[in-house]
């Protein structure tokens, strides 16, 4: 008798093989509502279609705002409109190293540690900030009509004049006060500023007074710092980040009111904390069909994790066998734009494209522990998948899916098995495979690598004795 097989779970694997190997690439899941046919569907992660290219290098920094994305390539801010259309701006004193961008709306600051450089939009013209009271700035953001920015290697930030980017006042700057620690990256989110220090995190509000218009928020400080600049985006109704403090590790969490709350489970924890460098990771976030999600890249590591808000679960995203190529992500006119860690290419982030501009996208899922305690044989075991997704023609004209099975706890596998799951209109094509052996412990592992829809719906299965 077909019984269904608990193949599908929500865990990571991490510290113990044995214990758990779970592991989806390329590949999130989600929930179906009670009364639904199955509870869990598994499906494909956004590929990429190229949109554009400044050629070698990578885009050190960029903003939207409009209808136009303000991008740092080199020494050069060029405009992107929605159709690709690069236009240069101005030059920067850099050509390297990551720049921060922000706006108040009539003006477009962008900062690259030395220098600061304002484009007004209405004049379409670019300088850099010739005030002398300009301390040089690594991060900077808008709140309440003030440009702020970060001091280099130290704790202070400072603020610009009321929507006046090219004005400043030496004494117009205050110090994170709860640690002296270095302060790392200066942020606005939900109307108040957020001060993200080496081990220590503080908020502070618009006091209104005249003479400095920002004020610390008593008992809003937090004994976690930010241990990666570029790690802290927003999501959702909050912020993201990899976190540390003087325990030694470090965490991602999710800002909850003044404290940070860790939604990195300890097998993720585990595996971060082995890297060899942490600090150089970047992330970002972006809404795909009610899921929030928030992806985070481990350069020195070659690997990046994507977080679902939704299920509150973790799985691997990648390229080719590398970390994936999304390092910076916008959107304009309500759609989603992402730039290369690597080159100069800027992709649309879509899930109707199922290549990563052309390259194969690996779909990857290794499942629970199917262990009975005794001695089972698995007679026949078929996954039930969107079948059918077959393309006119070219690779995927008949997908194919590869399985393969471990009978002693994820530490070595078989050889693996590829079967059609369903060329174009073959919607009820299964894939089955037969006299699997026996084992007291089974994993299973499945790939697909055809540019096509992969939908993973359920397991079935005939086991014996």
């Amino acid at each position: 008798m077909i019984n269904p097989i608990p193949l599908f779970g929500m865990g990571l694997g991490g510290k113990s093989r044995n214990v758990s190997d779970q592991l989806l690439t390329n590949l999130y899941r989600e929930i179906q509502p009670e009364g639904e046919k199955y509870r869990m569907a598994i499906y494909p992660t956004p590929g990429l279609s190229l949109f554009t290219s400044f050629g070698e290098e990578p885009i050190r920094g960029w903003w939207q705002v409009g209808t136009l994305i303000y991008a740092v390539h080199r020494n050069q801010l060029y405009s992107i409109n929605n159709a690709g259309v690069r236009t240069a701006l101005g030059t920067l004193g850099t050509s390297t190293g990551r720049c921060d961008l922000s706006d108040n709306g009539a003006q477009v600051i962008v900062v690259d540690g030395p220098n600061g450089y304002i484009f007004t939009i209405s004049g379409a013209t670019f300088a850099k900030i010739a005030d002398a009271d300009f301390p040089g700035a690594t991060t900077v953001t808008f709140l309440g009509g003030y440009f702020i920015v970060s001091k280099p290697d130290s704790g202070q930030f400072y603020i610009s004049g009321l929507y006046d980017g090219t004005a400043w006042d030496a004494l117009d700057f205050a110090t994170a006060e709860s640690n002296p620690d270095e302060l790392i990256r200066v942020f606005a989110d939900g109307g108040q500023l957020m001060l993200f220090g080496d081990k220590t995190t503080e908020s502070w509000g618009n006091s209104g007074a005249a003479d400095f218009p920002f004020a610390i928020i008593g008992g809003a400080a937090s004994e976690w710092g930010l241990a990666a600049r570029w790690s802290l985006a927003k999501f959702d109704n909050s912020v993201m980040f990899l976190r540390k403090n003087r325990l030694g590790q470090v965490q991602i969490a999710k800002q909850a009111g003044y404290a940070s709350v860790a939604v990195s489970t300890p097998e993720l924890d585990n595996r971060i904390n082995a890297y060899s460098a942490v600090s150089d990771a970047t992330a970002f976030s972006y809404m795909l069909d009610g899921h929030s999600f928030y992806q985070i890249n481990f350069p020195t590591a070659d690997e990046s994790w994507l977080y679902d808000g939704l299920s509150n679960a973790w799985q691997k995203v990648q390229s080719g066998t590398g970390r994936h190529r999304a390092n910076l992500q916008l959107n304009l006119l309500d759609s989603p734009y992402v730039a290369d860690y690597e080159n100069g290419n800027v992709y649309r982030f879509s899930d109707d494209e199922y290549t990563d501009a052309g390259a194969p996208i690996a779909r990857e899922m290794t499942c629970r522990h199917i262990s009975t305690g005794d001695w089972t044989v698995f007679e026949e075991l078929w996954i039930e998948m969107e079948a059918g997704v077959g393309l006119s023609s070219g690779q995927g004209e008949n997908p194919q899916i590869m399985m393969q099975v471990s009978k002693d706890g994820g530490h070595t596998w078989g050889n693996e098995l590829w079967v059609p799951f369903g060329k174009i209109g073959e919607y009820r094509k299964r894939a089955v495979w037969r006299r699997l052996g026996r084992s007291r412990d089974w994993l299973f592992r499945f790939r697909v690598t055809d540019p096509v829809n992969t939908v993973f719906v359920n397991a079935w299965g005939r086991i014996g004795g």
